[in-house]
């Protein structure tokens, strides 16, 4: 499975911004997808995922209510959509793909990973 990341840039305080990741290779619709946010400075850190379905979503504390993940199994792709922007949201949003039993919210759960895109909060 090869993703590719795409939808980041520059959004104010307040604003919206809509990632997509674009998924090549067989049995897409068979992996659990996330997404990952690397701050400068910081380790990667858990933002959202999606069962393969999509019927069950789990969020980091710091997006719920802000931040919604979907997906498009007959498109291969899965979005997040991002409202209520914060400058803490800034840095490089990765999405990835895993089929592991390991807990969701940990990059060792997934296999495959995007090039990842950039978003800067900012006045």
């Amino acid at each position: 499975v090869q993703l590719q990341a795409s939808g980041g840039g520059l959004a104010q305080p307040g604003g919206s911004l809509r990632l997509s990741c674009a998924a090549s290779g067989r049995s897409f619709s068979s992996y659990r997808m996330g997404w990952f946010l690397q701050s400068p400075g910081k380790a990667r850190e858990f933002v959202a995922t999606i069962t393969w379905g999509g019927g069950s979503t789990l969020y980091a504390d710091s997006v719920k209510g802000r931040f919604t993940i979907s997906r498009d199994n007959a498109k291969n792709t899965v979005y997040l959509q991002m409202n209520s922007l914060k400058p803490e949201d800034t840095g490089v949003y990765y999405c990835a793909a895993g089929r592991s039993p390991l807990s969701p919210v940990t990059s060792l759960a997934y296999d495959y990973w995007g090039q990842g895109t950039q978003v800067t909060v900012s006045s």
